[in-house]
């Protein structure tokens, strides 16, 4: 037997000590990938609709990619960006004002650059969290900003999505102790998984709140610019008082097709966006400068945006039309890629689900379609709108044949 190499004793508690790299324990995004391979073996002539993806489907837009061709070939570009240059965060403070309404937000004081949103989730605690000290997160939801909290001897209090709450937090459940000891409150709105949607009122009693707190808000904003009908883009700090406590994150990857990219901003509160860039600069030298160039020229094309929620909006109508049909509580969300729904009890036949993971194992093993699950806070799964179709004919098609094969099984909610 090989002698254990003394690196395995080495390794941080945070990432599992001396068991790092030991645990057998399979994860729902891995047991999803495996059910999947699995289907399509046993029906190799059945296509697998995947709905569980949380990317665009479009590729950038062609003048995006065109302007990342040509800024990449000019010399001048090919040197480090470190905190970011000037073009991308007058365009983001252009953008903020054009689409959400947030006038006077200073590119040089109130603005940075990110190589993607979950690096600014990753680096902010550590402008702000001591042992001992609480980020407020919401579940379910995006973990990163709680792992990093958690690795700097920080807490976690996590703050359940619930439906009877139109799945916004209720803060009046944290106790004077989190409260005070409470630093950071990520939100996420419109929401990943749940797809819903704050309101003013609800950001003007997140802002009440963390001044009466002494708590930074963060809102994750990758979602935006993705709304539908009549609802128009909602921005925190577009709320008055709103740059007096936090900031926001924008990402491109979602509202502009540019996943890949990674290209993101930070904007808001000066002291925070300086406690960013000051982190920032200890642990990256910026994003590709042709890469901002591109991002910059996105950002002064909202109509990118719009073209891809057209789309959205389109195919969640039809996903949630079937989805109705079939059963579900199911509503077309006012913004996000997703459809989040309650799973049924069972099945007529017999068929019995104890959770949210057990369903969609259902489903991807009996129907071919795959879907995620979450157990965080209630039994749901998510349905995203993000699957693969050559035009509006294919996306009717593709919704047609999962409405088809859903109506062959008689639910029990």
């Amino acid at each position: 037997m090989t002698e254990e190499s003394y690196i395995q004793n080495l390794f941080a508690e945070r990432i599992g000590g001396s068991k790092f790299g030991k645990d057998t324990t399979i994860y729902k995004f891995e047991k999803i990938k495996r059910a999947k391979r699995a289907a399509k073996a046993a029906h190799p002539d059945i296509e697998l609709i995947d709905m569980g993806v949380g990317e665009p489907d479009w590729m950038a837009d062609k003048e995006v990619v065109e302007t990342l061709y040509a800024e990449a070939q000019k010399p001048e570009n090919r040197f480090y960006s470190d905190n970011g240059i000037e073009e991308f965060k007058k365009a983001a403070a252009e953008y903020m004002e054009k689409v959400f309404g947030v006038s006077g937000l200073d590119p040089e004081t109130e603005i940075n650059h990110s190589i993607g949103s979950k690096p600014a989730l990753a680096m902010l605690p550590s402008a702000f969290i001591n042992p001992g000290d609480i980020t407020i997160m919401t579940v379910p939801g995006y973990p990163v900003m709680g792992t990093h909290t958690k690795w700097l001897g920080g807490e976690v209090v996590n703050l359940p999505l619930l439906k009877e709450n139109n799945f916004l937090p209720d803060l009046s459940t944290l106790t004077e102790d989190q409260k005070k000891r409470a630093k950071l409150l990520y939100l996420n709105y419109p929401n990943n998984p749940t797809g819903a949607s704050a309101t003013k009122e609800f950001f003007e009693s997140v802002i009440e709140f963390a001044k009466e707190n002494d708590i930074i808000v963060i809102h994750d904003a990758a979602y935006a610019g993705l709304v539908f009908d009549d609802n128009k883009p909602l921005s925190f700090l577009s709320i008055p008082g709103a740059k007096e406590v936090g900031i926001e994150i924008q990402s491109l990857s979602k509202s502009f097709n540019m996943t890949g990219w990674r290209m993101a901003f930070v904007a808001g509160n000066a002291k925070v966006v300086k406690a960013f860039a000051t982190v920032k600069d200890n642990n990256d030298s910026g994003q590709f400068i042709p890469i901002q160039l591109a991002g910059a020229y996105a950002l002064r094309h909202p109509e990118i945006t719009e073209k891809t929620s057209e789309k959205y909006s389109r195919r969640h109508e039809l996903l949630a039309e079937a989805l109705k049909e079939v059963g579900f509580d199911a509503v077309k969300p006012k913004g996000s890629f997703y459809l989040y729904v309650e799973i049924p009890k069972g099945t007529k036949s017999g068929a019995e689900f104890a959770n949210a993971e057990e369903f969609s194992q259902f489903l991807i093993k009996e129907k071919l379609i795959s879907t995620v699950p979450w157990d965080d806070a209630g039994n749901f799964v998510r349905f995203s709108v993000t699957f693969v179709a050559e035009d509006e004919e294919d996306e009717k098609r593709v919704l047609t044949e999962v409405k088809k094969r859903l109506s062959d099984i008689e639910f029990i909610f």
